[in-house]
């Protein structure tokens, strides 16, 4: 019997990557040798790698994010997606909250200058590059060989939350899909949770048989 697989199956990255990933930018800020510039460059990108994550947004949602459309107030982001369509985004996790707390406070003329949420050097809008850039840059110094995208932050966002026996539903939401069939490519990569429920929670491991 041949299993029929989708074509192209999203490609994540590991939750202990991740944290390799994220550990590492972390650190840069506390070293003695940095100039003030190389600071606020690391609370920048703390703060772009924590919202990929947080949120799923594709890589060019989040670099054209307008200033106006991150609430850190009330703890939540206005996304435009495809076809102009806009979905809101709450921030739950404080860590990333506070990551850009930091970065607004350290970019703030530049941010306000420029209308854009995440900008460059330049001060205009930080490029999708820039963040494939900046990907690769940790990713090399975390020691991982794998090559790492924005987009797989999306799809680990969303297979680690179906993981979490969060209905797909609301992840098809939080992803901006306008078809469910579209979001149901993550049930196919979430087989390592599909074995432990049928492992440790499968009702035929309460029938016991008198085999004698």
């Amino acid at each position: 019997m041949k299993f029929k697989e989708p074509s192209l199956l999203p490609r994540t990255i590991p939750i202990n990557n991740l944290e390799k990933i994220l550990s590492v930018v972390y650190s840069e800020i506390s070293r003695h040798d940095n100039t003030e510039f190389q600071i606020k460059t690391f609370y920048r990108d703390i703060a772009v790698l924590e919202l990929l994550f947080a949120t799923g947004a594709r890589v060019s949602e989040l670099c054209s994010l307008s200033n106006h459309n991150v609430d850190l107030i009330n703890k939540a982001i206005l996304i435009t997606g495809k076809g102009s369509k806009e979905r809101i985004i709450q921030l739950g996790n404080e860590d990333v909250i506070a990551a850009l707390k930091s970065y607004s406070e350290k970019f703030h003329n530049d941010i306000k200058s420029s209308g854009f949420f995440f900008v460059n050097r330049l001060k205009n809008r930080l490029s999708e590059q820039s963040v494939r850039y900046m990907i690769n840059k940790y990713v090399d110094k975390a020691g991982i060989t794998n090559h790492i995208t924005p987009h797989m932050f999306r799809h680990s966002f969303a297979t680690l939350l179906l993981e979490e026996d969060v209905d797909i539903r609301y992840i098809q939401k939080l992803l901006g899909h306008s078809s469910i069939t579209t979001t149901q490519i993550y049930t196919h990569v979430t087989s390592t949770k599909q074995k432990y429920i049928l492992t440790a929670k499968h009702p035929r491991n309460k029938i016991i048989i008198n085999k004698g």
